[in-house]
């Protein structure tokens, strides 16, 4: 939960169009995420949700706009990306393992590539996390042979073996079986408590309104409203939330 009153990331009238602008994924986007706080984007299919968290690490280069990260200004073409990606921990849909690795070696690749740990030291922070999620056993397994909650919480760990300073999520339970979703949403419930900061990308209601500090309500490519989660989801005042939370509840 929010512990700080630092902005650790400032997106400042953000835009985002593709096709020579055809497309408007964004318009003029504007949040700022405090360290250590918690912060849930929702809203329906295209309403640029996923745009805007890739914005927030590079993955998408906005059109127009500034993406802010510890005071430095990442879309300033003199900014090194990624040394700042670094981090920034990201967990896709989709997992996004490497398929030809073990577990461990997935875990391993980026500290020990990046020269930020041994091998040595990278092999025991692999265990240790995965021992934290009870996966210690699946060390030497490769990805096929795992359930989908299996290599989600896995890429989870990836992700945080980088001791990234936040941790971004983009719909991380929407490729999962339904009985899969829990297991993956106790360790992100874990991490909250945990004090990292999260911004997440996400279809669970559920795990918005418990865990997160503020929702934001994205349409059309525009922030719409954006609250604690009781102001949101008890006391929403503009129409467009009103029906989006009418058929989603």
């Amino acid at each position: 939960m929010a512990t700080s009153t630092k902005t650790l990331i400032r997106v400042s009238d953000v835009c985002k169009d593709y096709n020579n602008g055809a497309v408007h994924a964004l318009h003029h986007c504007d949040l700022r995420v405090m360290q250590g706080e918690v912060v849930a984007i929702i809203g329906p299919s295209g309403s640029g949700k996923s745009t805007l968290l890739r914005c927030l690490n590079l993955l998408e280069a906005p059109t127009s706009g500034t993406i802010t990260f510890k005071d430095v200004a990442l879309n300033d073409k003199h900014v090194d990306i990624d040394l700042h990606r670094r981090e920034m921990g990201m967990v896709f849909q989709h997992f996004n393992l490497f398929p030809h690795m073990t577990v461990k070696q997935n875990i391993t690749l980026a500290p020990v590539t990046l020269k930020l740990k041994t091998q040595e030291e990278a092999d025991l922070q692999a265990m240790s996390l995965l021992e934290r999620i009870g996966l210690a056993d699946k060390a030497d397994t490769y990805p096929a042979m795992l359930s989908g909650g299996q290599k989600q919480r896995i890429a989870i760990v990836r992700a945080l073996a980088m001791s990234p300073e936040v941790m971004l999520f983009d719909e991380p339970t929407s490729a999962l079986d339904p009985e899969m979703v829990g297991e993956v949403l106790d360790l992100m419930r874990d991490l909250a408590a945990s004090g990292i900061t999260m911004v997440v990308v996400t279809h669970e209601m559920g795990f918005a309104r418990e865990v997160a500090d503020r929702v934001v309500f994205m349409s059309e490519g525009r922030i719409i409203e954006e609250g604690l989660p009781a102001d949101i989801f008890d006391h929403p005042q503009s129409e467009r939330l009103r029906s989006f939370l009418a058929k989603v509840l």
